[in-house]
């Protein structure tokens, strides 16, 4: 599989990534119960399908999926073990409740307990997971969350340092304290807002862009049907919250699905490859994380690296997204 140079950071990743976003199951922005066997199974599906690196975080399951990330690889030869990245800045107490913290004891908290769930000595790419929670909130502790995260990689816990869900402007009051290895944000068909200025900077800067969603949480893997919505688990936080599941949206999602389907049916591709390799095209874009339930789903996506769609692909997809849904978020105004 190809590899592409991450940033600085020296790393270089496959064009797909496993998310575990969902292998947290049942919790804070869950996505329903999940059997940790298949979880297991899914990441290992992944490493022996090629996919050189996973994205994980402590939030996802409080903890839960970091640990199915460690059983996955233990055992694993070091010449076959994937590249982790993990986050930092979203937390919880004894009750499960989450909040949003960016103070450098806190971050030093987290990395350990990271390291002691992922059983590993560094960090490979830490990430400040969000700059403010709520989004949108005023965000007065990056710098000062970046000086502690450069700290805590001068002292051997972390190799690179990424954000997620940084704007341009976040970025450029941080950049000058410590080099950005990477960006983490949301990006498919139909979630456009880093195109205009986000993806321009990265580029100019050399930071490495990693995005998430590029399937809007399934909706766009193909396998996605009015019924299967129905059924989805009531703590599933797409049925809940994500606009992209609801009317008027769902419907318009759908028929862009079709064309997608027709698309895919001409390069004799999955649904889902052709709309992780619409976001692979751009040229800012380093590697798209592409979650996984269980083994048969990783087939589904992983040769999307080798894809190319072609101009006329392109304006057929372009034709095929209505102005009010190219500008799609995740959860209730903004992405999670």
């Amino acid at each position: 599989m190809e590899r592409r140079l991450l940033g600085d950071s020296g790393f270089r990743i496959t064009p797909v990534g496993l998310g575990t976003w969902a292998m947290g199951g049942d919790g804070s922005f869950g996505w329903g119960p999940q059997d940790d066997g298949e979880s297991i199974a899914a990441i290992r599906k992944a490493v022996t399908t090629g996919i050189n690196w996973i994205d994980t975080a402590p939030i996802y399951g409080f903890g839960h999926a970091e640990t199915i990330v460690a059983r996955a690889l233990d055992g694993m030869a070091a010449a076959d073990r994937p590249l982790v990245f993990t986050k930092v800045g979203l937390v919880w107490d004894d009750a499960l409740r989450a909040s949003h913290c960016l103070k450098p004891d806190s971050i030093r908290r987290e990395v350990e307990a990271s390291l002691q769930r992922l059983r590993a000595e560094a960090l490979d790419l830490c990430q400040i997971h969000w700059p403010s929670f709520p989004p949108g909130a005023p965000a007065p502790d990056l710098e000062e969350a970046w000086a502690a995260l450069a700290g805590l990689k001068q002292a051997g816990l972390v190799r690179h340092m990424g954000v997620s869900n940084f704007d341009a402007a976040q970025m450029e009051r941080i950049r000058g304290i410590a080099p950005i290895a990477s960006l983490q944000p949301p990006y498919s068909l139909l979630m456009r807002q880093i195109e205009d200025r986000i993806l321009p900077y990265c580029r100019q800067h050399g930071i490495g862009v990693i995005v998430y969603a590029p399937l809007h949480n399934g909706l766009l893997s193909g396998r996605m049907s009015r019924e299967r919505i129905a059924a989805l688990a009531e703590r599933d936080w797409r049925r809940r919250v994500n606009p992209a599941f609801r009317e008027p949206h769902l419907s318009r999602s759908l028929e862009l699905v079709e064309t997608l389907r027709a698309i895919a049916a001409r390069h004799r591709r999955s649904v889902a490859e052709v709309a992780i390799a619409w976001t692979l095209r751009h040229p800012a874009v380093t590697g798209a994380i592409v979650g996984a339930r269980r083994p048969s789903q990783v087939d589904g996506f992983a040769g999307a690296w080798s894809l190319s769609l072609l101009d006329d692909d392109i304006r057929q997809i372009e034709a095929a997204l209505p102005p009010s849904l190219v500008m799609m978020e995740l959860v209730a105004g903004k992405s999670h």
